[in-house]
């Protein structure tokens, strides 16, 4: 996903200054934001959040 589409998600949940953070930063914000694990780009091989938006790009990263 682009770091502008990734902004306008944070920018939708009330993240101000989303365009201080790394891409990563910004997705693990996002994650804390949604209620969920802040574990973008920490899975090795595997991961289990089947229905995680960023389960593609963490896995890629």
């Amino acid at each position: 996903m682009k770091l502008s589409q990734i902004e306008k998600i944070a920018r939708s949940l009330g993240i101000k200054n989303a365009w201080k953070y790394s891409k990563k930063e910004l997705i693990k914000t996002i994650q804390r934001q949604e209620g969920n694990f802040d574990c973008f780009g920490t899975a090795t091989d595997f991961c289990n959040q089947m229905d995680c938006l960023w389960r593609m790009d963490c896995l890629t990263n």
